[in-house]
């Protein structure tokens, strides 16, 4: 089981740590609800250094990630990012990914998720025919994301460019804490605000960075958050986790992500993807509230009134925000009108839920 730079730091806060996609990771430190509403009202930090980063370098890095991606790579210039995934050949979705332009046409950074670092890699190269330059530099970047609404007034002393009005999906890169090279993104996974920032762990960045951080933040009521709210503060949002809401055999358009889903370029799976645009899927990834007391987990059934099996959970919990249970699920699309009744089987009863618009936030 690997540690981030921050492993020693979790645990001296008193974290329950455990292990997430190969790492020793914080899971929470005084409750998720607790993180939860720090992050809601406040400002909380999550280390998210897990996660992988590609670099992409060349004159044809741009043709890869337009050929590897769904998205439209070609709309994003310098200090943009884009959200995308990588479809496989049959349609379904190798990962989700967030596409970073460092340098249009020549240099870009690709953040992908933490289970999927070498099979994303994997699959990239087996695109690269045209000799790009790639350099998988996740084992040492550090990357911190300190989510909230007050997140970015109380980081702003560190930084040496404006992060008070960086704009939703661009980034800005320079001296962070004295650090320099640090890149700030606004990219978040929350839905309260705040960034994340990048950077390489040499002559103690990492530990100089947090220290910082905590040290201009925790007299404002900053605080450490764990992976158990990030995953409760996501669903709020209808955000998708890949493995549960998305994966190899779902597709983007079943899963709502059709506006990633670009096909004015070529791209793998283009025509099976445009087909199921012409003819519809017949299922979609669907949110709901429970109307009656229960919990939804993942792989609960989803039935209608008669009893039939028409979905399946992918994702669910008790909303800390909003004092009720939510949740995402693949349904038959006959079955996915908003306001439609829906029963989840919970411990073989029926439990009643209506579907609805995410976000439920």
């Amino acid at each position: 089981m690997k540690n981030t730079p921050f492993t020693q730091k979790h645990i001296a806060r008193g974290a329950k740590m455990a292990e997430f996609a190969g790492y020793n990771m914080p899971i929470s430190y005084t409750g998720i609800n607790d993180e939860h509403a720090a992050v809601r009202k406040n400002a909380g930090i999550f280390d998210v250094s897990h996660m992988g980063e590609f670099m992409l370098k060349g004159e044809k890095a741009l043709d890869l990630i337009q050929r590897v991606t769904s998205n439209d790579a070609s709309k994003i210039s310098d200090g943009q990012a884009q959200y995308s995934c990588l479809p496989n050949e049959e349609g379904g979705i190798v990962d989700d990914l967030i596409v970073y332009c460092i340098e249009k046409n020549k240099v870009y950074m690709l953040v992908v998720n933490a289970s999927n670092i070498e099979k994303d890699w994997n699959w990239i190269s087996k695109f690269n025919t045209e000799g790009v330059e790639m350099h998988n530099i996740s084992d040492k970047t550090c990357l911190l994301a300190i989510q909230g609404p007050n997140a970015t007034k109380i980081l702003q002393p560190l930084v040496d460019t404006d992060i008070m009005n960086l704009k939703y999906y661009t980034f800005t890169k320079g001296k962070f804490a004295g650090v320099d090279n640090v890149v700030v993104s606004a990219t978040g996974y929350t839905g309260s605000g705040g960034v994340e920032i990048y950077f390489e762990d040499k002559d103690g960045a990492a530990e100089k960075i947090w220290d910082a951080i905590f040290e201009i933040g925790g007299p404002q009521g900053l605080k450490p958050i764990g992976l158990g709210a990030r995953d409760t503060l996501r669903l709020e949002m209808g955000y998708c986790l890949y493995g549960n809401d998305i994966d190899d055999t779902t597709s983007p358009l079943e899963g709502g992500l059709g506006w990633i889903t670009k096909f004015t370029k070529e791209f793998t799976a283009k025509d099976i993807l445009q087909k199921q645009k012409a003819e519809g899927v017949t299922r979609r990834l669907v949110g709901f509230e429970m109307i009656d007391r229960g919990i939804p987990r993942h792989d609960y059934l989803i039935k209608d009134e008669s009893g039939n099996t028409i979905g399946k959970v992918t994702s669910g919990t008790q909303a800390p925000s909003l004092g009720k249970a939510v949740g995402l699920g693949y349904v038959a699309t006959g079955h996915s009108s908003l306001d439609n009744e829906i029963f989840i089987d919970i411990r073989n009863t029926p439990v009643k839920a209506k579907i609805v618009k995410a976000p439920f936030a």
